[in-house]
């Protein structure tokens, strides 16, 4: 059971995923706000 506790490698995956999960949460984020300026911005363009 203490080498079980002891053990960092789920420790680490677990870290790493809750980065990843960070990263995309970010970058989603990000491009829907652009999204939605870009398509303001061609809404507002008119021929």
């Amino acid at each position: 059971m203490t080498a079980f506790l002891r053990s960092r490698h789920g420790a680490t995956a677990i870290e790493y995923a809750l980065v990843a999960s960070l990263i995309s949460i970010v970058i989603v984020s990000a491009l829907s706000t652009i999204g939605t300026q870009v398509k303001a911005m061609f809404a507002a363009i008119t021929f």
